[in-house]
């Protein structure tokens, strides 16, 4: 059964693109090692009706906006090798700016069991 790594994230509008093009560079490496889908979401629709929305989640600030991730992996183990090369890879020191374009503080991260694959 497939593995997934989530991620939920806020970040300033303003480095929505830097964010992106960061996001973009890595996403080819852990593709590159592996992973079998890499996906990253800025917020659209936030202002939503029922249950409690992701901006309330990650106390959104002015300014700010939500990005969701995932990583989809064969299995958890196969997860822990794809993730072991990325980390040792230097190309992804060059690609990880030294300010970063979120407060990784704020950041929510989990390794997931998949229960419906359709």
């Amino acid at each position: 059964m497939p593995y997934v790594d989530g991620f939920l994230l806020p970040i300033p509008k303003k480095n929505l693109q830097a964010y992106r093009r960061m996001a973009r560079k890595a996403g080819k490496i852990w593709r590159e090692y592996g992973a079998l889908e890499y996906r990253e979401c800025a917020g659209d629709d936030l202002n939503v009706k029922f249950g409690i929305s992701f901006a309330k989640v990650v106390k959104l600030k002015p300014g700010e906006t939500v990005v969701v991730a995932w990583i989809v992996y064969k299995s958890r183990a196969h997860r822990d090798r794809v993730n072991a090369k990325v980390m040792k890879d230097p190309r992804l020191e060059k690609i990880v700016p030294m300010a970063m374009p979120f407060n990784p503080k704020r950041m929510a991260y989990g390794g997931f069991k998949v229960l419906v694959d359709l």
